[in-house]
């Protein structure tokens, strides 16, 4: 790249990794920029030698160009959704997706389990730093142990940490956290947690590095954890793509993804609704 100011950088490929044995990397391939210079037998070479990426770059001799600050919470008041969300197979559409069928939420209609590599009522936002929070608020009624939704960190369908609001016949409407990890379902409440049926419930996960945590809250100002401290560092390329008989098990290099779900396997599409989302970068 050759600025006005006839500066030259490069734009390359790249993955911050956690601190763990295998420098696994939830978040994903990354874009980076490296200022680079031309030498006297007509090579470009990094600006500061060698061969290793620079954690901090000088800035091109260029006027600045700030972008807007993109808002942490996403109401769904709008017509469509913000350019962060995206769908899993299948394009947004009213068939499963709608911001207009109940104004100011997002209301999903339940498709197939998080395990179908098919139909997925989902979407999601990349996760884009090390330290964060997300949260939501979902009204949803199941009435079979077949509906769930709720608040999801995932890679892909063989490995997810999954707050569901769902049913059994013991505990009524209830909440639980569940999982996958290379195909091997998990739960990691129990018994699950009772909640009131037909009322709001809230949602939340912090990100801390390694430690993944959910929280729920009735009212959304008291809030409780839920399930154990689990381990982040799985949803990422280097665990989640493992090799099986010398083949990738799935596509790599897409880093975590936060998002909201409904799942209804009796076919019956039941709907979830959302009032917002917020997702916030910590220091």
């Amino acid at each position: 790249m050759h600025t006005q100011s006839d500066e030259w950088y490069i734009v390359h490929l790249c993955g911050r990794p956690l601190n763990t044995e295998d420098r696994r990397c939830n978040l994903g391939r990354e874009t980076a920029i490296q200022r680079c210079v031309w030498s006297e037998d007509g090579w470009l070479r990094l600006a500061e030698g060698g061969n290793d990426p620079q954690h901090s770059v000088q800035a091109p001799a260029l006027p600045e160009h700030p972008f807007p600050q993109q808002a942490e919470r996403e109401d769904f008041d709008g017509n469509e959704l913000s350019i962060h969300w995206q769908s899993l197979r299948q394009p947004f559409s009213e068939d499963w997706l709608s911001l207009t069928e109940r104004p100011g939420y997002l209301r999903l209609k339940g498709m197939e389990s998080p395990n179908s590599r098919f139909r997925h009522s989902l979407i999601g936002r990349r996760q884009q730093a090390f330290r964060c929070e997300a949260e939501t608020a979902a009204e949803f009624e199941p009435e079979t142990y077949q509906q769930m939704a709720g608040l999801i960190y995932y890679y892909n369908s063989q490995n997810y940490y999954y707050l569901r609001i769902g049913y059994d016949e013991e505990a009524g409407t209830n909440l639980a956290v569940v999982a996958n990890d290379h195909g091997i379902y998990c739960e990691h409440t129990e018994p699950h947690i009772p909640v009131p049926a037909g009322k709001r419930i809230y949602l939340r996960l912090h990100l801390n590095d390694c430690d993944l945590q959910f929280y729920y809250s009735l009212d959304g100002r008291e809030w409780s954890a839920i399930g154990p401290v689990l381990d982040a560092s799985k949803i990422a390329d280097e665990y989640a793509t493992h090799l099986v008989d010398g083949y990738f098990t799935d596509w790599g290099f897409t880093g975590a993804f936060i998002g909201l779900c409904a799942h209804d396997l009796s076919g019956g599409r039941k709907p979830a609704d959302f009032d917002y989302f917020r997702y916030q970068e910590k220091e």
